[in-house]
Formats: C-alpha cells, sequence, structure tokens
C-alpha cells in the first residue's frame, strides 16, 4: 500500500476526491520503451506540462506520489476561496442595515456546513485532475514515489522509465517557522495543509504570519466566528504589498476584530489544560495567551528530498529550491523544473505559464524565457489587493524614474452603489510617457480587474489609450480607465491649451 496522507473526514465528497486523484486500486502501467516527457509531480506545473506535451503528440510519464492536483486542488487555492466565499457572505450579512435591509439577530455560521460545502465543490472538480481523465489523454500515470537513478532514468515502484527529456515538478510544502518555535512541534500546530480538515470551530485561533495566507485565513476565520489573532515580526501586515494598499487591509482586519500583534516575536508555545498557550513578546512587552489551534502561514520549502538530484547533477537549495536558467533548465541540460519547486513566483497560475515554457523548450526550438512574463497576482482578503510588475521601491531601486495616476473608489459611481469605495486603482508609467510599468489595485475584486493592466503591459498598451477604451457604465472598472482620464490630463500643458483656446476663438468668428 502506498504510503499517502490520509483525507479526513472520510465523508463522501473525501471519498470521490481521492478515487479521482489517487484511486487505492490503481495498476501502475507497463512502461514505454522510452519517453519524450517523464514528469514528476501532478500539481498544476506538471498537469499542464503532460497534457500539453501529449496533446502534441509526445509520450509522457507523469509521477504523483500523493494526490493529483497538487496543492491547488487539495489544499490550496480550491478550498480556500470556498470558506472565503462563505466568510464572504457572513460579512454581507453582517453589513445589510447599510443597504436598507433589517435581519434576525440569530443568524449564525454553521461550521460544520462550511466545510463541507467546501469538499463538496473540491470533490467535483477534481476530476478535472483525476488519473482517469490524464490516462484519456494519452499520459502515462505511475503512482509512488519517483527517483532518477540514472542519466535516463527515473525509477517508480519498482519500474524504470527511461526519458529523453525529464521535469521536476514537485512542488513545495508547508513547514514549521524558522527557527523552530520551541515546544510547537509537541504542542501541534495547522498548516494550510491540514487546516481544511477542520470540522468543528476553534473558538480561539493563533495565525503566525501576515503574509497572503496568513491574512487570508485569519479574515475568514475571524468571519466564520473565531476569535483570530494574528502574529506578525513587521510593523504591519502584507509587508510585501504597496504600502497603501495594505494599510487599507489592516483598517479592515481591525475594523473586524483580529487582533494584530505586530512586531512580535514567539517566544515558545506550550499545551495547558487541554489548550496551546503562545508566548510572545510584543513592542519590547511579555505577554501570552492561550487558544485553541495555531495555524503556522510563515515558511514553505521544495520537495527536493528523496529525488536524488545529486547523482544527475542537478544543484539545489534545501530553502531556495532547484537551481534553474530563464529557459527553466536545471545545472543538467535534460531536466528541466516549474512550479513552486524552483520559482519565486509560488502561484498556479505561474506554474501554468511555466510548463508552457517548458513544453516549448524541453520538446522543440529552445526560445520562451521565465523573464519575459508580465505576471499578477492577488491576495484574497477582503478588500483584494491585486499587483502586476513594479512597486514604486522597485523603480526606485532600479534607478526608473516614474510618474504614478491613482484613482480612489470612492470617486467612482459603482464603487459607492456596492458599498466598497474602499480601496483604489494606482497605476504607475515611466516618465514622461504613458508606459505602464506596474499597478495595484485594491477592490472587492481587485483579483478580477487587474488582467487589464496586466494585458495592457505585455501588449504594450499605453495608459494614454487605456483612457479610450469604452468601459461599461457603472462598472469598478471605471476606475482603471479614470487612471487614463488623468493621464491625458497632464498632455494639456498651458501652452497647449492656450494654442486650443486661440484656435477654438478663431472658429467661433
Amino acid at each position: 500500500m502506498r504510503n499517502i496522507p490520509q483525507l479526513s473526514p472520510q465523508d463522501e465528497y473525501n471519498q470521490v476526491l481521492g478515487s479521482n486523484t489517487h484511486p487505492a486500486d490503481w495498476t501502475n502501467p507497463a512502461p514505454a520503451d522510452r519517453y519524450n516527457l517523464v514528469v514528476i509531480g501532478a500539481g498544476t506545473a506538471g498537469l499542464v506540462t503532460a497534457a500539453g506535451a501529449a496533446g502534441l503528440g509526445a509520450k509522457v510519464a507523469l509521477i504523483e506520489r500523493h494526490y493529483l492536483g497538487g496543492d491547488c486542488l487539495n489544499v490550496g487555492c480550491v478550498p480556500s476561496k470556498c470558506i472565503i466565499r462563505s466568510s464572504r457572505v457572513v460579512a454581507e450579512i453582517r453589513d445589510a442595515n447599510l443597504f436598507g435591509i433589517g435581519l434576525p439577530d440569530d443568524v449564525e455560521v454553521d461550521f460544520a456546513a462550511v466545510m463541507e460545502r467546501m469538499r463538496r465543490i473540491r470533490s467535483h472538480i477534481s476530476h478535472h485532475d483525476s488519473v482517469k481523465r490524464f490516462s484519456e489523454l494519452g499520459v502515462d500515470v505511475f503512482l509512488g514515489d519517483a527517483r532518477f537513478s540514472g542519466p535516463e532514468t527515473v525509477e517508480v515502484d519498482g519500474q524504470a522509465l527511461y526519458f529523453k527529456k525529464a521535469v521536476i515538478a514537485s512542488g513545495a510544502r508547508a513547514v514549521a517557522p524558522h527557527p523552530l518555535i520551541e515546544g510547537l512541534e509537541d504542542a501541534g500546530y495547522l498548516t494550510n495543509e491540514t487546516v481544511f480538515s477542520l470540522t468543528r470551530r476553534p473558538e480561539r485561533l493563533a495565525v503566525i504570519g501576515a503574509g497572503p495566507i496568513g491574512c487570508e485565513l485569519a479574515q475568514t476565520f475571524r468571519r466564520l466566528g473565531c476569535q483570530v489573532m494574528l502574529f506578525h515580526n513587521g510593523g504591519h501586515i502584507l509587508n510585501r504589498e504597496d504600502a497603501d494598499a495594505a494599510a487599507i487591509v489592516q483598517d479592515q482586519f481591525l475594523r473586524e476584530g483580529v487582533q494584530l500583534v505586530l512586531n512580535s516575536a514567539i517566544k515558545r508555545v506550550t499545551a495547558e489544560n487541554g489548550r496551546k498557550v503562545v508566548h510572545f513578546e510584543s513592542e519590547g512587552a511579555a505577554d501570552s495567551a492561550a487558544v485553541d489551534e495555531v495555524l503556522v502561514g510563515a515558511g514553505r520549502a521544495p520537495n527536493v528530498d528523496g529525488l536524488n538530484l545529486e547523482g544527475v547533477g542537478v544543484q539545489y537549495h534545501p530553502f531556495r529550491g532547484i537551481l534553474v536558467n530563464d529557459y527553466l533548465q536545471t545545472t543538467n541540460p535534460r531536466i528541466f523544473a516549474g512550479g513552486d519547486v524552483c520559482m519565486d513566483w509560488k502561484f498556479t497560475h505561474a506554474a501554468d505559464a511555466a510548463a508552457r515554457i517548458i513544453i516549448q523548450n524541453a520538446l522543440f526550438y529552445k526560445s520562451k524565457k521565465l523573464s519575459s512574463l508580465t505576471m499578477p497576482w492577488a491576495t484574497y482578503t477582503d478588500p483584494e489587493i491585486a499587483h502586476v510588475g513594479m512597486y514604486e521601491r522597485d523603480a526606485e531601486t532600479q534607478g526608473i524614474a516614474i510618474e504614478t495616476y491613482m484613482r480612489e473608489l470612492k470617486e467612482v459611481d459603482r464603487a459607492l452603489a456596492d458599498g466598497e469605495e474602499n480601496g483604489f486603482v494606482k497605476v504607475h508609467v515611466k516618465k514622461g510617457t504613458d508606459k505602464i510599468v506596474g499597478g495595484t489595485i485594491v477592490a472587492r475584486h481587485a483579483g478580477e480587474m487587474i488582467s487589464e493592466i496586466t494585458l495592457a503591459i505585455a501588449g504594450k498598451v499605453g495608459l494614454g489609450a487605456i483612457a479610450n477604451v469604452i468601459h461599461p457604465y457603472p462598472t469598478q472598472a471605471e476606475a482603471i480607465k479614470q487612471t487614463g482620464d488623468a493621464y491625458n490630463r497632464t498632455r494639456l500643458t498651458p501652452l497647449v491649451k492656450k494654442v486650443f483656446q486661440r484656435w477654438l476663438a478663431w472658429n467661433r468668428r
């Protein structure tokens, strides 16, 4: 029997998930004589690589030791967005009186039902990543642990798979904070890999780390009825984001009752009377808090162990991952890597984009580069923060002079009608031009809005041209157009205006 993490709880939905993504009765196929690609890991990077290459006619083997779908399906994007949606309903009910709607006082969150809904949707989606589907696409699917056993072979379940090229897409895993907090292992803690197995709501929850994962889950669990303490070693949350954007989200957290413990250092965690006690220092003062669960949202490590990378000349770092060049080629030119195991961009869409680069470069002429990508991302707090391109600090570091155009949502009609005026659109252009070099959006659905700016950067469409794109009225995306209007107004210099006035005066004769 293969040693894989057990899905919990073992209800009908998790049984469907398991039967799709790691069927217990699966028998690995007889290996082909030789494969164009042997892909290790069936997360997004591995699945897209395998499906795309097989669709082009390549002979492909795909190896997964746990569940097909990787983090995104099983413990990442899909389950988190399901419970985030439920938590947004709670927020909408809470604020219903602002829209003239009265509700009874006894509205309660059924936490078990929220988690069951998540499992139901996840199981429904899982057929897209199923062993059956990929087998039908012509991919030889092997379940088990993979290791390089020679310069052109990968061994799995006692079988040798011969390859022309190989792809490492083994992903990353959640780890405890480094250095390890005293007592944390003994007291026990949750990560994104275990938190979605909860069926009972923890009344008190400590979240360690105020990056995207920590913030998304802290707000979500607060809205679902938990008392949440969010510990962060910095002075404000989401400190890698635009400071103005992070400040809006931080203020929202405080309004919703998330207890922020900033500039903090956790000294140890102890188990006392059935609870976990977090001992910490904040702003120089020592304190402690008893909670039901500790959720760690700070730290991921690449899955490089057990692959025998040394044996095939693939260089890697235990924390930063596999070393790749701009073509996603490792130090062994026959082996490529993509996704969380090697990239700074640890997003599902980044892994998808990497897979497309690998298909081209591994099977055909080596021409596509990682550096050519225009990569957006979003943090799914409420409001969301979405970003693409440079931050102001990046431009300053690189010595690029920029000008910034900003439109606050409180000046946008649709945002006012929606009661969602707490946000903005901020666009950076190269000084003296309308060339967009970066943008940040803070809005309820910023992740849906950022693609217009991403497309403009990738397609070399200037901010002035965006002003000429007709946007439906009323929409919050009008804020993007209005930054273009703001840019165009700067072109109306006093001299140009004076020329226009003289022309129009003459034209009135």
